[in-house]
């Protein structure tokens, strides 16, 4: 038997499957889901995303566009409870239905610093944060750059306490410092100050300041983002951190070469206050030359010294003149002896011969004393010329050659000692200032103008240059307001712009 006619519709696969995502799309149109995001791999090579938000009784599978993707402000994290905001449709060709993910943040303050922590310790674990890859802090920069907000009152701050404290050239890099595709103009704009040429058109800056004021940790978020992390971290530039206010931390402060409380401890850290820094110059060019003076008084008590300890001549010639007198004393005497001894054996044997024999003796007798008497003389010259000769020898050696070493020796350092001395003054003194091409200008009664607030229109003045002094007058001053005392320390010049 054949069955009765059924009066209920017939469908098709196809065409039950899409009434079905025609229903779910009418009905679930614009849907907030939380739950936890699992299965997430990063993007497809399409470059869109898949993953499956879950609780404790369901999942959900969730696709991101590629270009959705592109400007989240959070991406999905493997663990972390999110909030995803879409719309569900199904996927007639499996048979299932998913969220289409339009935004997704992390579900409350807790599940960011959940994030932040994650990705401090990965990024730390590459060794982004470690103190030994850190580099010094120029002690006075020439350019600083400065990455922040073009208005606002960080950058005003920041330059108002450069120009207290000690002027400096400075190249702002404008970005947008919160919101869709500030991390990445951040991380840009570090990437090009380091691009520039050391010896270009534009000056490359000795120092940046990446610098934003404080607010919430969603506000702040854009400096957590591991694209300006490792911008820090590779810029061959040192770095001033200058995030939110001093209980704000963020994760580019950790990679950063040096962190400030706030912008304008940023601006103090970068630049010592100018007046000190003179006092100190002075101080140490003070400390320099009284060091020179005591180094030179040492040296010439030390040479007059070694002048008190030489002998005198006298003193030198003193034993040799003993010895001269001794030996031409004892030789007188042994003539006169021996003379008088060969009278008497003369006269003993005379009383014993007869006249003629004695006579002859006599004779002999006589030649042989007046041989003798030559010899003696002869010998007695000699011994004077030598003892003279010896004289001269020691007194010549102890007055030329060891006198005249030392005194050279010591002559030789005291010219060194003088020509440090004498280029020390010419490097620090006023006159080899104005030789370099500086000048000072002089008020009616002698007193050094600082600042223009000193004079007025028609005021005398006195400019003081290296070779002489040009007289010269006031055509424009600052009228209608008091000049200041000349006691006090002037304003500082104008320093010129700082852009």
């Amino acid at each position: 038997m054949s069955e009765a006619p059924s009066n209920v519709a017939e469908y098709t696969v196809s065409e039950i499957s899409f009434a079905l995502r025609r229903v779910v799309e009418n009905e679930f149109e614009h849907v907030r889901v939380r739950g936890e995001v699992s299965g997430f791999k990063g993007t497809a090579g399409s470059g869109h995303c898949y993953f499956t938000l879950k609780d404790s009784g369901a999942a959900l599978e969730a696709v991101i566009w590629r270009t959705t993707f592109q400007r989240l402000k959070f991406k999905p994290e493997e663990g972390l409870e999110m909030v995803a905001t879409g719309r569900l449709t199904t996927y007639p060709g499996r048979s299932r239905y998913q969220l289409i993910v339009d935004y997704l943040e992390p579900a409350g303050a807790g599940a960011l610093m959940v994030l932040l922590e994650e990705r401090r310790k990965k990024l730390a674990a590459e060794g982004l944060f470690d103190a030994a890859r850190k580099k010094p802090i120029p002690h006075l920069p020439t350019v600083i750059g400065v990455v922040t907000s073009p208005t606002g009152a960080v950058i005003r701050d920041i330059l108002h306490r450069l120009r207290d404290r000690f002027p400096r050239h400075v190249l702002v890099w404008p970005v947008r410092v919160q919101g869709e595709g500030a991390a990445e103009e951040v991380a840009a704009a570090i990437r090009g100050f380091n691009a520039i040429p050391a010896r270009g058109a534009l000056v490359r800056p000795d120092l940046l300041i990446v610098a934003r004021g404080g607010g919430s940790i969603e506000d702040l978020w854009s400096f957590n983002e591991e694209v300006v992390v490792r911008a820090v971290a590779a810029s061959a530039i040192p770095v001033i951190s200058a995030v939110g206010h001093e209980t704000d931390t963020t994760l580019v402060d950790h990679a950063a070469d040096l962190r400030a409380p706030t912008p304008t401890g940023a601006a103090e850290m970068a630049v010592p206050v100018r007046a000190e820094l003179a006092a100190s110059v002075r101080e140490l060019a003070s400390r320099h030359e009284l060091a020179l003076q005591r180094g030179m008084e040492a040296r010439r008590r030390e040479v007059l010294g070694l002048i008190r300890a030489l002998p005198s001549l006298s003193a030198l010639l003193a034993l040799p003149r003993q010895k001269l007198d001794d030996v031409g004393g004892r030789l007188g005497r042994s003539l006169a002896t021996e003379v008088a001894k060969k009278r008497e054996r003369y006269a003993a044997i005379g009383g014993r011969h007869n006249p003629a024999i004695l006579s002859r003796a006599r004779e002999r007798h006589r030649e042989r004393v007046a041989q003798m008497m030559a010899r003696m003389a002869t010998a007695h010259g000699n011994l004077v010329r030598v003892a003279r000769r010896d004289l001269s020898r020691t007194s010549a050696r102890h007055d030329v050659a060891s006198l005249a070493r030392a005194v050279t020796r010591h002559r030789e350092r005291y010219v060194q000692v003088s020509r440090l001395f004498q280029t020390l003054r010419e490097t620090v003194s006023p006159d080899a200032i104005l030789a370099r091409g500086f000048a000072i200008v002089l008020d009616s009664s002698g007193g050094t103008v600082r600042s223009p607030e000193q004079v007025a229109t028609g005021d005398p003045l006195l400019i003081k240059v290296a070779k002489g002094a040009i007289t010269a007058s006031v055509t424009e001053g600052l009228k209608g307001k008091k000049r200041r005392s000349r006691s006090g320390g002037g304003t500082p010049g104008d320093q010129g712009s700082l852009l």
